[in-house]
């Protein structure tokens, strides 16, 4: 397995795929479905999908822990102990699935009858359907295992190849529910059904990849070491949702939920450039781990820095378009109140949102390396001094505070990432200025900087920014090809973008 460019661009681009294609087919039926439920019943499917997205916690990191110890494994050239691994978790996920089943049955009816404001005439049809998604939260555990197999031999293809139609399934499978006269108990019983063929999938298709397979053989003593790796994984997946809603907590503490809807909106859309360096990085964690077990550093830190390299070249013009325009793309999009009340909180979350995604690749590189630990044990640190500087900010700056203090948090996290980078994972200070990231940095701070003193001059005018705007990125774009990409970034970019290029079907390495 090798973590070229090759491997990177077409796995990204997968992956892109796989997160793009079913957001736009929710934008366009989430409204359809809306009008056919009625609010209160879409309120009741919107509370299932954050049901089952929350008990995925039962995993305990395990299917991380999968996808890094297979993908070590591959690395080492010891396929044997492939099925030993895959066969622990899956029947270790299917336990603790059931047991999650267990704890959401026993618990519905004090959610449905006590914690929740549920319609009494809707009380009944709530509890049954919340029954109905306890039955799928072990299809979606062991189903989580099985897509980190197919991204440890790097079959992202085959990943999205099942996770674009799963995801869509969820936003087309209750129109059709509607279609056929369901109430909203029969559209999650199409849902469930959809689970367990997703998982059926994922069994064959592991299958077809990893013969060997087919013989049960789990070990209690690899489920050890699993759960050591999943464990610091577990603590992580439980910090990081804290960091993302933490701000909005504090909003609507401090100021008022008016302030929550202007700080949300902005946040939502700034939030959606993240599916690039996501794209990325489930790409860099399974190899790096098999690199890593390979003893190849050069490798290793090439690929990283050209990763880095390739998300901030991408990233930047939206990130600049976004910055110049956001007046006009939020009085387009929600009016002018939010255009009034959002503009500055929606470019500073541009910007977090930009070296957020850089952070991305040095966190799943330390993850990939075998040191969860150290990203949990950060997190742990870094969570109560982010708190009191978010609280600072918005006590003294309202909305606008809270998202300066998230591209602050970002500020300092890159860096100190960096150096565990350094530290921990072996990367080179060397490999930064041969392959040239240190000047795609350079290059797109430059660019920020002059989008903000364009900002500060105040133009109003629609055709006056367009004009600049297609200017500056077009100048950007000739310094990146030619102060930026070296030979090797030139030549690949030939290949894939030629004619005839066929490098999303090449066979992988």
């Amino acid at each position: 397995m090798k973590l070229n460019a090759i491997t990177v661009a077409r796995n990204t681009v997968f992956n892109f795929f796989g997160q793009a294609i079913p957001l736009l087919v929710g934008v366009v039926t989430i409204p359809f479905i809306v009008r056919g439920l009625g609010t209160d019943r879409f309120g009741i499917l919107s509370l299932v999908w954050i049901v089952l997205g929350y008990f995925t916690l039962f995993d305990l990191g395990l299917g991380r822990a999968t996808t890094k110890f297979v993908a070590e494994a591959m690395g080492k050239g010891e396929q044997e102990k492939v099925p030993h691994l895959v066969w622990t978790t899956v029947t270790v996920q299917g336990c603790l699935g059931i047991v999650g089943s267990l704890v959401l049955a026993s618990v519905t009816p004090l959610l449905v009858e006590r914690i929740l404001n549920i319609p009494s005439e809707l009380v009944k049809e709530t509890e049954t359907t919340i029954y109905l998604v306890a039955l799928a939260i072990p299809a979606v555990l062991v189903s989580n295992s099985l897509s980190g197999v197919l991204e440890a031999s790097q079959r992202f293809d085959l990943v999205n190849a099942v996770k674009i139609p799963a995801s869509i399934s969820t936003f087309v499978l209750p129109l059709i529910g509607l279609l056929l006269g369901f109430r909203l108990t029969g559209i999650v019983m199409l849902m469930l059904i959809s689970r367990f063929i997703v998982l059926a999938t994922l069994a064959l298709l592991n299958l077809r990849v990893f013969p060997t397979l087919i013989r049960f053989s789990a070990s209690l003593a690899i489920f050890s070491r699993l759960l050591g790796y999943g464990g610091w994984i577990t603590l992580s997946n439980f910090i990081i949702p804290i960091f993302v809603y933490l701000d909005r907590f504090l909003i609507g503490s401090i100021l008022t939920m008016t302030d929550v809807t202007y700080y949300t909106a902005p946040f939502e859309l700034a939030n959606k450039l993240l599916i690039i360096p996501a794209s990325i990085a489930a790409v860099i964690f399974p190899a790096s781990s098999s690199l890593v077990s390979q003893n190849s550093r050069h490798e290793l830190n090439a690929g990283v820095m050209r990763s880095i390299k390739y998300l901030v070249t991408v990233m930047a013009p939206p990130t600049v378009l976004f910055l110049i325009f956001a007046e006009g793309i939020l009085r387009i999009w929600l009016g002018n109140e939010f255009a009034t009340g959002s503009t500055t909180v929606l470019r500073l979350l541009c910007i977090a949102v930009l070296l957020n995604g850089i952070g991305y690749i040095p966190f799943a590189l330390i993850q990939g390396i075998g040191r969860p630990d150290v990203v949990a044990k950060y997190h742990l640190i870094e969570l109560p001094i982010y708190a009191g500087v978010i609280y600072f900010f918005i006590t003294r700056f309202g909305i606008n505070g809270a998202a300066f203090a998230w591209c602050l948090r970002m500020l300092w996290t890159i860096p100190i990432f960096s150096i565990l980078c350094v530290k921990i994972a072996g990367v080179s200070l060397r490999s930064f200025s041969e392959t040239r990231l240190n000047r795609s940095l350079l290059l797109t701070a430059g660019l920020l900087i002059v989008s903000i003193i364009i900002i500060l001059f105040g133009y109003r005018d629609i055709i006056v920014m367009g004009l600049i705007s297609v200017v500056l990125l077009i100048l950007y774009g000739f310094l990146v090809w030619s102060f930026v990409f070296d030979r090797f970034d030139k030549d690949f970019i030939k290949r894939i973008s030629g004619p005839r290029s066929k490098f999303l079907f090449e066979r992988r390495s």
